[in-house]
């Protein structure tokens, strides 16, 4: 008897130790996680995460729906706060409700034995503090005790963007025109890909998805009026409205809002060939059919998907800036949603975003506000590229002005096309620019672009056996965004920790050697966007920076149609490289960052990179073949920036031989460029076996190093026969210059040829560009000074005024393919046509026309004087449409005419040497 007393004794005594270790170390504890019963799916999918989280953890966990809370042990409690069962939670959580004013916010707290409530601001809110409690169980391997948090996102609208665009134009389309087609986009309609996509959205706190695209409606709508319109087969159109429905489901649960963007004024083909109309045409004015078309489209793709945002954007390919993007939005677009709303018999607005590309948005918004509350404002940060966490100038008051109409005015991180192809991490940067978002841009909302590879989505430009996802290489640059939209304000040295530990995990590495991979990525991070902001041509994806640039874009880039907002917004203060070269001359001084400084800094970054990288090499476990990958980047950028501080400071002493005429100059300049050539090699050399291409964008629009047309010029490889044959065309000018009677010869001079049209305006004018000729029928402007490259041409007279007014049209007829020459002033001013502009409006290469032909080509009285563009046409009758603005046609001549492309200086003040020569 006393035996058995002391054995029940000692299994007591065992049992109640062991349940006392149990419940010490919350391993293997029963847990309940409970929701009401009607719970929105957002809190059970929280509900959900929070449970697979904790049985990972080794606990066993359910969700329990039930109609009633209560306080026991080993209980989650998670509700929003206006939910009937939230008031007694507060209390006995003891949260105060001023901790739930913010949307999306979250309050959180644990006690012992395994207790924790959670409670949302709203069922998103209440989502996002499951994710948090998630976060910690994952980062412990146990459930907090004693934990409270309060938090909720700074930045109201943290979202991405997908592109349903390809790096190429589909055979007999334009720009953007891209149906949703299996044969096109494969990846559309894998649904597993899209879970995982929308879970790394939701994971990093992001809450709304861009579609971009073109033209969507006529893939995910039938309109009953023009069942023609419809672009793809039946097949593909019950596909399209499966996935997207799934789509927008998920996401929904996800507290994911999608929206859909599209481009005004493009129409679907077979609508197009119907009416007999051009898919796209800028300057055509809103025709009745089209306007209807189109809001009939948006009616049902609303009714369809009342839930589904819609990202407008006005500009680009209609004529921007006008009353037409006013009529169009107010009248088309706005209407459009409201009869959709009308069919589906309610009043709820879903949320419109008006991007202010090529618009002006603050009128379009006064206009709009009125008639429809639910509107938001978007413009981009940098352009299409990261340049700095500095902005200011015009740009900065533009986003000034459309944070302050009282609206979200959301920040674009859009194209980075000077990041692509290689990785970015630098969180101190990000970190920074989200600080400027707030504080000069006084914006509150953040939309952010693929890192790389945009017009190749899901895929990354990475030479591998299987493609790379970007949503998995690029995992640090959507974290680091997310971040910050959360919270910018956290402090640097935390953070540099919480990134190491990132790191660390991520490649199986120690604490120091993960802190010299994040150094690695923030010293890189530099490189691009100081190269850009300091050398570059423009801001925008026409310009390709990882592939360098030539000699002539460096120190004659107003030749190749300079972006100069890029230096007075987007930059800090600081001079261009001929703007310093003409400051050292004349023994000025030096204002801000200059190109000397950069080039000098960048060089700094690639090495303190390479070193910290080389630091880390030994320590990593994991993911070695990424690893490797990283590494081979930071050499990349290493060469790259190598690259542009010889090519730059070659450039500085050419530009001093402009002002000195003094060859030695010349030949101080000979070994740098031969060494930035040597570096380029090195880093073709990198690229050859590692990527693809280094630019997704693989057009006609793309200029910059060179046309990228049919998918040409995207490669290192292909660049460096360019650099190379530019050095060696350098060493013969030198030559040639060293030789007296060579010097004469150094340029010679080939005229444009007239070339016979019949012009079938209304008794058509005519001139000839010699000097004191009138251009227009209506004025007394007479040529002063012109090109010899022009000289004799026969222009057309036309009425200034009219082009104005009404724009330019001319018809004419031709035995054989021609170009026009088209003269722009070379200055902004009401009434003068802006001339081709890649920037805004992606028609503008479509006839060849984007890159100026000779500038600065000719003087008119007391007008700027004139850079001349050319438009190609076959043989044959054709049509010249420009928008309303004066201009000069200049001559029809023949189409085979090469004539170099140069800066003739006329009309141009100070030193107009022209030295382009050397090179081409």
């Amino acid at each position: 008897m006393r035996y058995f007393i002391y054995l029940c004794c000692s299994v007591f005594v065992l049992y109640g130790a062991s349940a006392a270790a149990n419940s010490s170390s919350g391993k293997k504890s029963s847990i309940d996680i409970v929701i009401s019963k009607d719970a929105h799916q957002r809190i059970q999918f929280g509900a959900n995460k929070l449970a697979d989280a904790l049985n990972k953890a080794g606990y066993n966990a359910k969700v329990q729906p039930r109609n009633s809370f209560s306080s026991r042990n080993n209980t989650i409690q998670i509700a929003e706060k206006n939910e009937a069962q939230a008031g007694p939670l507060l209390k006995q959580s003891k949260t105060t409700v001023s901790n739930l004013n913010h949307k999306e916010g979250f309050s959180i707290t644990t006690t012992t034995n395994n207790k924790a409530t959670i409670i949302g601001s709203d069922v998103t809110g209440a989502l996002y503090g499951c994710l948090e409690l998630v976060d910690q169980i994952k980062a412990t391997g146990k459930l907090p005790e004693n934990f409270t948090l309060n938090d909720h996102p700074e930045m109201v609208l943290r979202g991405t963007a997908i592109g349903l665009q390809k790096p190429t134009e589909l055979p007999g389309r334009g720009m953007y025109e891209y149906p949703y087609t299996p044969e096109d986009f494969p990846w559309f309609y894998d649904k597993q890909l899209w879970i995982q996509y929308l879970d790394m959205l939701v994971e990093n706190r992001y809450n709304s998805l861009y579609l971009w695209n073109g033209h969507p409606f006529s893939s995910l709508v039938k309109v009953k009026e023009y069942p023609y319109a419809l672009e793809v087969s039946e097949e593909t159109f019950k596909k399209n409205e499966e996935v997207f429905r799934f789509l927008t489901a998920e996401a929904d649960k996800r507290g994911i809002w999608v929206i859909q963007m599209f481009y005004n004024i493009i129409i679907p083909k077979p609508f197009a060939e119907k009416h007999g109309l051009a898919t796209q045409d800028r300057n055509r004015p809103i025709i009745p059919i089209i306007a209807d078309y189109t809001q009939k489209s948006i009616a049902a793709f609303v009714e369809k998907y009342p839930n589904v945002g819609l990202l407008v954007t006005l500009g680009e390919a209609m004529e921007g800036r006008g009353q037409d993007d006013v009529d169009w939005f107010t009248k088309t677009i706005i209407p459009g949603v409201k009869d959709g709303l009308k069919a589906l018999g309610t009043n709820i607005q879903p949320p419109i975003v008006l991007r202010a590309h090529d618009t002006d948005a603050d009128i379009v918004m006064k206009e709009s506000l009125p008639i429809y509350k639910n509107l938001y404002t978007m413009a981009k940060f940098n352009g299409e590229a990261l340049t700095t966490y500095t902005p200011r100038g015009s740009w900065a008051q533009l986003h000034r002005d459309l944070s302050r109409i009282g609206t979200v005015h959301v920040q674009n991180v859009h194209i980075l096309a000077n990041l692509e192809p290689f990785r970015y991490g630098s969180a101190d940067f990000i970190q920074k620019s989200v600080q400027a978002m707030h504080d000069v841009y006084e914006s509150n909302a953040i939309h952010v672009y693929p890192q790389a590879s945009y017009w190749d989505w899901p895929y990354a430009a990475d030479k591998t056996k299987e493609r790379l996802l970007q949503v998995e290489r690029d995992e640090i640059w959507y974290k680091a965004w997310a971040r910050y939209a959360w919270n910018s304000r956290r402090d640097r040295s935390k953070e540099i920790t919480y990134w190491s530990d990132q790191l660390a995990g991520t490649f199986g590495a120690t604490p120091k050697a993960a802190e010299n991979i994040l150094k690695a990525y923030e010293e890189t991070g530099e490189i691009a966007p100081k190269l850009l902001r300091r050398y570059g041509i423009t801001d925008g994806n026409r310009q390709t920076l990882t592939l360098g640039m030539t000699m002539t874009q460096l120190i004659n880039p107003f030749r190749y149609n300079l972006f100069t907002m890029l230096y007075e917004s987007e930059a800090p203060e600081g001079e261009m490289i001929i703007e310093y070269a003409e400051k050292e001359w004349n023994k000025q001084k030096h204002i801000g960052e200059t190109p000397v400084i950069v080039a000098k800094e960048v060089l700094v970054h690639g090495r303190k990179a390479i070193e910290a990288i080389e630091a880390a090499s030994g320590s990593v476990s994991k993911n070695k073949d990424e690893f490797e990958r990283l590494k081979n980047d930071v050499y990349s950028y290493n060469e790259l920036a190598a690259f542009f501080s010889a090519k730059v400071e070659a450039a500085l002493s050419i530009l001093r031989y402009k002002y000195s005429d003094d060859i030695a100059d010349l030949e101080r300049a000979l070994p740098l460029l031969e060494k930035s050539v040597v570096h380029y090699r090195k880093l073709a050399d990198l690229t050859k076996d590692t990527y693809l291409y280094a630019n997704s964008l693989q057009t006609k629009h793309r200029k910059i190093p060179l046309r990228g047309v049919d998918a040409t010029y995207k490669h290192w490889v292909e660049v460096l026969p360019v650099y190379e044959k530019e050095l060696e065309h350098f060493r013969r000018s030198i030559d040639s210059l060293k030789n007296p009677s060579n010097r004469k010869g150094a340029v010679q001079v080939v005229k444009y040829r007239n070339v016979p049209v019949t012009v079938h305006n209304k008794r058509p004018e005519y001139f000839t560009i010699e000097k004191n000729a009138k251009v227009y029928s209506d004025t007394t402007l007479k040529i002063e000074e012109f090109a010899s490259e022009i000289a004799g041409l026969k222009g057309l007279k036309l009425s200034k005024g009219d082009q104005i007014k009404n724009g330019t049209t001319i018809e004419f007829s031709s035995a054989q393919p021609v170009k026009v020459l088209v003269g722009f002033y070379n200055e902004k001013s009401p009434g003068l046509l802006t001339p081709p502009d890649l920037e805004h409006d992606v028609s503008a290469n479509d006839f060849g026309q984007s890159e100026i032909k000779i500038a600065n080509a000719l003087l008119a009285s007391s007008f700027a004087p004139v850079n001349i563009h050319s438009y190609s046409f076959p043989k044959g009758r054709n049509k010249l449409t420009l928008a309303k603005g004066a201009c000069v046609i200049v001559g029809f001549v023949d189409a085979n005419d090469q004539v170099r492309l140069y800066d003739a200086g006329i009309g141009v003040k100070g030193n107009k040497k022209d030295i382009d020569w050397l090179f081409e």
